[in-house]
């Protein structure tokens, strides 16, 4: 059986590798995505139990239910003519130290918060912040990532945005550093500064000190503008990952789930394929992209391929810790009726917003989108977002009754924080999953089940989507700075107008209006 053939082979159906797909697709180049997973999604897949659906990762979403927006995601979406049905709300809820609050995005509703935790001193710099942020916020989406590319032609598709870059490029220079540095210029309140950090741990994976500030300048132009909504996908997760599915498959692209890229091929420095499980070779006339992660894709490419030098850099750079899962499908009679559709945990203040276990996240999706759970249920996923040590679990069987009782242990501080906001939650429940770093590396395929890279602002640069290798790109959370939706669907986007002509990705933005 002779290999098959394509123009782009693309490994791993994650955002990032779906969002490079469908745009490829757009772009008239014949795309063939390769999953591991029988699901496709990545960590933002969706999967279904007894009648309840539930997200494998990313539970917060904003930017995406107007257009234009400068949500990369909704780019990659208007791009390939897709949309999907949102839910919207403003408010969540917090279980702090200092007590259990709701809070809002936009300008406003977060002030009164402090006026009652903090008083008149905290609000005043809180203002001032958000006015220190405003123009900062201007210049983190001075350019849309849609107008970006890896290659010289980046100068003309750009090219429109440089005049207002140019008026921006004082602040351009902040934006490179970490937000602390902007932070602490303005901000003495314990309690805001703790609040912050918490915000960038939940960005990049680091604290204020670690986080660039153009990613909390992006997220200002987000959360605190008037009128400013969250966003929930009715149906899910999945429903992202199947409208970014129809992009590619209604323009002839495709989709090989539950097949492994085991290798890719390289010919003089070209790649030029890749090798799966199944015995089966993929040919790509054009290129090869890997959304794996970087350290993944790294085992993919032959020995003595790389530069010694690359190999070396690309391996050091340091990653994220892992996660804890709780997934619990709950009756919902006689429940309280004030649930918010998210919460935010946060243990003690003092230890860090990285140390383990410290922060919880909990997402309610049935509260806001009733079609992802069976009547009078509720679906629930509680997980402890990047900061689940890998090497206390490292190595161990998974059907060992060392691995069972430990992830009982290890869940017990997520039952915790769900009790505080549904006291008799245990005596709810008919559906319970733990997930643990063992679970986020073998069905993510992810390298220790890491949730990307935790480059430290000022300390090193993401890699990007270039490589040493001829027509081997790179996308996904490892290439582009944070670990988020955003970050990931920016990274796609960039490979595959790389790969676009100039003119194909001048006609993109005229398309959606960037």
């Amino acid at each position: 059986m002779g290999a098959i053939q394509t123009d782009v082979v693309i490994i791993g159906s994650g955002v990032g590798g779906l969002s490079c797909a469908a745009l490829l697709a757009r772009y008239g180049f014949d795309v063939i995505v390769c999953e591991s997973h029988s699901i496709a999604g990545g960590a933002a897949h969706s999967f279904a139990r007894h009648g309840f659906k539930f997200d494998s990762g990313p539970s917060l979403y904003s930017g995406l239910s107007s257009s234009p927006s400068p949500n990369p995601l909704r780019q990659v979406l208007d791009a390939i003519g897709e949309d999907i049905q949102w839910a919207t709300y403003n408010t969540w809820g917090c279980c702090l130290p200092e007590g259990d609050f709701d809070t809002s995005v936009g300008a406003d509703q977060f002030c009164q918060v402090l006026q009652r935790l903090r008083g008149e001193t905290a609000v005043a710099q809180w203002r001032e912040l958000q006015r220190v942020m405003a123009p900062l916020a201007n210049a983190a989406i001075a350019i849309p990532p849609a107008a970006i590319r890896s290659d010289l032609g980046a100068m003309i598709t750009m090219g429109k945005f440089i005049p207002s870059l140019v008026k921006q490029f004082g602040n351009v220079t902040k934006l490179t550093g970490p937000f602390s540095q902007i932070m602490d210029g303005v901000i003495q309140d314990p309690f805001i500064k703790n609040w912050l950090d918490m915000l960038c741990f939940l960005l990049s994976g680091l604290p204020a000190d670690g986080t660039i500030g153009a990613e909390v300048a992006f997220m200002f132009a987000e959360w605190y503008k008037p009128g400013v909504v969250l966003d929930y996908p009715v149906g899910g997760s999945g429903a992202i990952i199947n409208a970014l599915v129809r992009g590619l498959e209604k323009r002839g692209g495709k989709l090989i789930l539950g097949d492994r890229v085991e290798g890719i091929i390289v010919k003089n420095n070209t790649a030029v394929g890749v090798n799966l499980r199944s015995g089966k070779e993929i040919e790509a006339r054009k290129a090869v992209i890997s959304n794996a992660s970087v350290w993944d894709t790294l085992k993919l490419i032959p020995p003595g391929v790389m530069p010694k030098g690359f190999r070396e850099k690309r391996q050091a750079i340091p990653e994220c810790e892992s996660f804890m899962h709780l997934h619990l499908g709950i009756h919902s009679q006689g429940i309280r009726s004030d649930l918010a559709c998210h919460y935010i945990v946060v243990n003690d203040w003092q230890k860090g917003v990285t140390a383990p276990q410290n922060v919880v996240l909990v997402s309610i999706p049935s509260v806001i989108d009733p079609s992802v759970s069976p009547p009078d249920k509720h679906v629930i996923h509680v997980y402890t977002p990047g900061n689940e040590p890998y090497s206390l679990w490292e190595g161990m069987n998974r059907n060992s009754q060392g691995y069972a009782q430990q992830k009982q242990e290890r869940a017990e501080v997520m039952w915790q924080a769900l009790a505080r906001i549904i006291p008799d939650i245990r005596d709810r429940c008919e559906v319970t999953m733990v997930g643990t770093p063992l679970t986020h590396e073998r069905f993510l395929s992810r390298h220790r089940g890491s949730y990307g890279p935790a480059i430290r602002a000022g300390k090193g640069v993401f890699p990007g989507a270039t490589t040493p290798v001829r027509g081997l790109l790179c996308c996904g959370d490892s290439t582009f700075p944070g670990i988020g939706l955003p970050a990931v669907a920016a990274s796609g986007m960039i490979a595959a107008n790389t790969l676009a002509s100039v003119q194909q990705h001048l006609q993109m933005l005229r398309d959606i209006g960037v």
